[in-house]
C-alpha cells in the first residue's frame, strides 16, 4: 500500500490537506482536512447585526456576495421584514452576476488544465504527468477559451458592481433591499453585459464542457457519490418568496424529499473545535477551537442531515429539480454546472424585466432588541447558511455553515465519510508521483479554500511538486 499526502492542495480557495492510501492502483480510504482556521462567529459576537452583511463577506472573495445573501435572510426573519419588489428583485440580480463569475472562472482557471496540456511555458509549467486525451486542435481551441474566459468572469464582475457599487465585497445590500436605485440606465448597462454573457455561455461554455466529457467518458463514474443531495433553493421571489431553484433533499438517488431545517446538524468528532456536545444543530452551535485534539484533522465540521452526508452544488440542484439525475460523478458536476449557468443567465432576463424603474429599492426598519433567525440559501457550491441570535440589538450569537463543509467535511463520531472523502474511493490512479485523477475529482466539487500557494515539499524532501 502507498500512502500520500498533498498538502497544499492547488488550484482551490484555501489550503487543503488531502491524505490517500493507494493499494492496486486505486484509492482504499481517503481524509480530506482544511487546515485554515477561520473564526468568523466570534468575531460576530457583540456587533451590531447589520454588520453580518458586509463583513461575513470577507470569508470569501470568489463568493462573497453569497454571504451578504444568507446574512440578509438571517436578519429578515430576525427582524421579521420582508425586502421591497425592486430589492428582493436587485439582491437575485447581484447574486446572479456573482454565480455566473464564478462558474466561469472554476472552469476556466481552476479545473480545465486537468484535462488540457498548455504550451511548455509558466505557467503552464511545471506540469503533471496523466492521460492527456484531447487532439492538439482541440487542445488548442479550448486554451484560447481559457483565455475568453478570464474575461468574461470579468465582465460578470462588472455586471454586479452596476446594483453592488463594487466587488469582491459588494456594499448594497440590506436587510429590506439595496441601497442602489434601478434607473434605466443601470438597467440597460446590466442587460447589455447579461446578453453577451448568455451568448457566451451557450456557444462556448457549453461546448467546452461538452468536448471535455466525450473525451473523458470514464469520469461519468470516476468521483461518484452515494447520491445523497440537499439544496436549500435560491432566488426568492418578491411577494410569493418561491424559490426559483427549489429547496428539497435525496437519499441515494431516490425521490425527492421536503427539506426540514430541525434535522440539520454540525458534529465534530474529527475537527479541532471542543464543546460538551459533539452534535448540535446551528443555532446551538459553539466555535471554541482546540488545535491539539485528539482524532482531529479539520478546521471543517461535520454538517450532516439526519445524521448522513450530503453533496450541494449545481449537480444537487439539478438532481432536486428533475432537469438532470444522470450520475453522481466528476462530468456530471461538470456538466451542472454549466448548464446551471445559462440557466441563471436566463432567468437573470426575465428578473431584469421585473424591475420598476424608480421604484422603491429599500423600506425603514429599526433593528429589534432580540431576536432570532436562520438565513438559508444556496451558493455556488451548495446549501449556506447563517445562525443569529439578537439580545440587546447586538448580536449574541453566531454560526455559519458553508457549502464546502457539506461536501468537505471529515468523518463524524459514527465514522461516515463526508462527500468528498467518499468520492475518492476507488479512483484509479496510474502515476503515484502525480495524482492527477485525485485533483479531477477533488476540483469538480469546486471546493472554495482560499489563500492555497502552489508548490509543495514531500517529507522525503524531494523537488517540489504542483498539483
Amino acid at each position: 500500500m502507498t500512502k500520500k499526502v498533498i498538502f497544499p492542495m492547488t488550484r482551490v480557495h484555501e489550503p487543503l490537506r488531502v491524505d490517500v492510501d493507494i493499494q492496486n492502483g486505486k484509492v482504499v480510504d481517503a481524509t480530506v482536512g482544511a487546515t485554515l482556521f477561520r473564526g468568523f462567529e466570534i468575531m460576530m459576537i457583540g456587533r451590531d447585526p447589520r454588520d453580518a452583511a458586509l463583513l461575513t463577506q470577507r470569508i470569501c472573495g470568489i463568493c462573497s456576495s453569497a454571504h451578504a445573501v444568507a446574512a440578509t435572510f438571517a436578519m429578515q426573519q430576525a427582524f421579521r421584514l420582508s425586502p421591497t419588489l425592486n430589492g428582493q428583485h436587485i439582491i437575485n440580480l447581484i447574486f446572479a452576476a456573482d454565480i455566473i463569475q464564478n462558474q466561469i472562472r472554476h472552469f476556466y482557471v481552476l479545473a480545465i488544465y486537468d484535462y488540457l496540456k498548455g504550451p511548455n511555458m509558466p505557467p503552464y509549467t511545471p506540469r503533471l504527468e496523466g492521460d492527456y486525451r484531447l487532439p492538439q486542435k482541440l487542445t488548442d481551441e479550448l486554451m484560447a477559451h481559457t483565455k475568453e474566459g478570464m474575461l468574461k468572469a470579468m465582465r460578470a464582475h462588472e455586471m454586479l458592481a452596476i446594483f453592488g457599487a463594487k466587488i469582491p465585497m459588494q456594499q448594497t445590500i440590506l436587510v429590506t433591499g439595496v441601497t442602489e436605485q434601478a434607473s434605466a440606465d443601470r438597467i440597460s448597462a446590466y442587460l447589455g453585459i447579461l446578453q453577451e454573457l448568455t451568448d457566451w455561455v451557450e456557444n462556448v461554455y457549453l461546448y467546452d464542457v461538452a468536448v471535455l466529457a466525450d473525451y473523458y467518458k470514464d469520469y461519468y463514474t470516476i468521483g461518484s457519490t452515494k447520491g445523497n443531495m440537499i439544496s436549500y433553493g435560491m432566488f426568492p421571489q418578491p411577494i410569493t418568496g418561491k424559490r426559483e431553484f427549489p429547496s428539497g433533499v435525496i437519499f441515494e438517488k431516490g425521490k425527492v424529499q421536503p427539506l426540514d431545517t430541525s434535522k440539520i446538524s454540525e458534529d465534530i468528532r474529527h475537527s479541532w473545535y471542543q464543546d460538551d456536545q459533539e452534535t448540535r444543530n446551528p443555532i446551538e452551535g459553539t466555535t471554541v477551537p482546540d488545535r491539539n485534539k485528539a482524532e482531529a484533522y479539520s478546521w471543517i465540521k461535520s454538517p450532516r442531515y439526519e445524521g448522513y452526508a450530503f453533496e450541494g452544488g449545481p449537480l444537487a440542484r439539478a438532481w432536486i429539480s428533475g432537469e438532470y439525475q444522470r450520475g453522481t460523478g466528476v462530468m456530471d458536476r461538470i456538466i451542472t454546472r454549466a448548464q446551471e449557468t445559462l440557466k441563471i443567465c436566463r432567468m437573470a432576463q426575465d428578473w431584469i424585466s421585473q424591475l420598476v424603474p424608480g421604484g422603491p429599492t429599500l423600506s425603514k426598519y429599526a433593528v429589534p432588541m432580540q431576536g432570532e433567525g436562520a438565513g438559508l440559501t444556496d451558493a455556488m457550491r451548495g446549501p449556506l447558511g447563517h445562525w443569529i441570535k439578537i439580545k440587546d440589538s447586538k448580536i449574541v450569537h453566531y454560526q455559519i455553515v458553508t457549502p464546502t463543509a457539506w461536501t468537505f467535511s471529515p468523518r463524524d463520531n459514527q465514522g461516515k465519510r463526508g462527500p468528498v472523502e467518499e468520492s475518492l474511493l476507488d479512483t484509479p490512479v496510474a502515476n503515484t508521483e502525480d495524482l492527477i485523477e485525485i485533483g479531477r475529482v477533488i476540483r469538480s466539487f469546486d471546493p472554495c479554500f482560499t489563500c492555497a500557494v502552489h508548490t509543495i515539499d514531500a517529507p522525503e524532501h524531494k523537488p517540489p511538486m504542483t498539483l
